[in-house]
């Protein structure tokens, strides 16, 4: 029989060592038990609708074809939801996101085509609308403390009647310049696509092994080498499948025109997507963000800047929906007064939720955003696939949401009894 090994008074025990993917598997559940569902409600979710629809619509919906054109309705109303997570993660909300987009999209439009000028400079014009609007409101809630909910409606009515003044009523202008139609038209050449998705395969492996090895030499729990490989398995399945697949050819009549690649507006998605991950996650902006979502007096008298932090959330949310914006003029081929209208807002935010986003602040990734944006659009495109009229979509997509919201709440009943918040 061996003596059992104490660690010498002063120092810390190493931690226990890794389990395999089944005690991973455990974990999670524990996880999820205990009231941290994260983004679990939305994959299911996910994948349950993929089948329904793959089953009642399989010539239809599992074409390469209906999957880049989900990819091209859901990017507008996911780049919105990434910036609404910023928002939420604060415990605020924002309104007029979709009449910014909308109302940045026209200026776009007046100063490419009515003014001339080249597509970069409206493109600057239109994200600096975004970032003045933000700023705009930042300073009404963070300085003057008006609630988030009346400066953003207010907003939303304002920026309504702006986009009105700047189009006409009833009018259009229209977007020309090749480089726009692009960003949410044309596809990479195949062998760009294939770059990408190696690449990103690549990439994600290689800092899943170097935070392994980082954690591991300074004695910090770390999943085990199995279940690290497991998830950039998973990873490559998923990335390089869906890249394969959008590789094939989609046109109806391939000799005269050839359709075939992975769209260029998921090169702008994943862009989006690692910056603003990395913001929110390795820098100390982003712990200042969580700290003020989670208890804002308490991240005051710890000495971050509570106004400071609520004003740039604001300001990266209207800049993010401004870029939105171009995605939605890019898309229609023009800008009209109901642009970033309509149910716009209300799928964005829906999008947050629906993915993980709490609503009552301090939990949330921007991740989110991509997977509640990819319900909505599956949900709306299916319906119309099955040709269910509009009043169907919006009920469906309003229990969705409803039962995403009812989600969260449970979940954080659930977790301050297990005394995890």
């Amino acid at each position: 029989m061996t003596a059992t090994q104490v660690s010498p008074p002063g120092t810390i025990p190493p931690p226990p060592p890794p389990g395999g993917v089944g005690d991973a598997l455990r974990g999670y559940v524990n996880k999820v038990r205990g009231g941290d569902v994260g983004a679990l409600p939305a994959i299911l979710g996910l994948i349950a609708l993929v089948i329904v629809f793959s089953a009642l619509r399989p010539e239809t919906f599992t074409n390469a074809f209906n999957v880049a054109n989900l990819i091209h309705q859901a990017s507008a109303v996911i780049v919105i939801a990434m910036g609404l997570v910023f928002v939420l993660l604060l415990g605020e909300i924002d309104l007029s996101a979709g009449f910014t987009a909308g109302t940045a999209a026209a200026l776009t439009g007046v100063a490419v085509t009515n003014r001339g000028y080249p597509w970069y400079v409206g493109v600057l014009v239109g994200l600096l609308t975004g970032a003045v609007i933000g700023g705009l409101i930042g300073l009404l809630v963070a300085r003057l403390g008006i609630p988030s909910f009346v400066v953003t409606l207010a907003a939303f009515l304002g920026l309504q009647g702006v986009l009105l003044k700047v189009i006409g009523e009833g009018g259009t202008i229209g977007i020309a310049d090749p480089v726009l139609l692009a960003i949410n038209n044309n596809d990479m050449p195949v062998w760009l696509g294939w770059v990408l998705a190696i690449g990103v395969v690549v990439v994600y492996a290689g800092l899943a092994a170097r935070r392994l090895v980082s954690r591991r030499k300074g004695g910090l729990e770390v999943e085990s080498t199995s279940v690290v490989a497991a998830k950039v398995l998973v990873l490559a399945v998923l990335v390089l499948g869906t890249t394969y697949y959008l590789s094939t050819e989609r046109s109806r009549n391939p000799d005269v025109t050839s359709i075939k690649g992975v769209p260029m507006v998921v090169a702008l998605l994943l862009a989006l997507l690692v910056g603003l991950t990395f913001l929110l996650t390795k820098t100390s902006y982003g712990r200042h963000v969580y700290a003020v979502g989670g208890n804002a007096e308490a991240a005051r008298r710890a000495g971050i800047n509570v106004r400071g932090i609520k004003l740039s959330c604001f300001v990266i949310a209207s800049t993010l929906a401004a870029i939105a914006g171009l995605l939605l003029a890019s898309r229609d081929n023009s800008v009209s007064p109901t642009t970033g209208g309509a149910e716009t807002l209300l799928y964005a935010v829906g999008a947050a939720v629906i993915g993980g986003t709490s609503l009552f602040g301090g939990k949330g990734r921007v991740a989110d955003a991509v997977l509640g944006g990819l319900v909505i659009a599956i949900i709306i495109n299916g319906m119309g696939l099955l040709n269910q009229p509009s009043s169907v979509v919006y009920m469906v997509t309003g229990l969705v949401l409803l039962v995403a919201a009812s989600v969260d709440a449970l979940s954080r009943r659930r977790a301050a009894a297990s005394g995890r918040v």
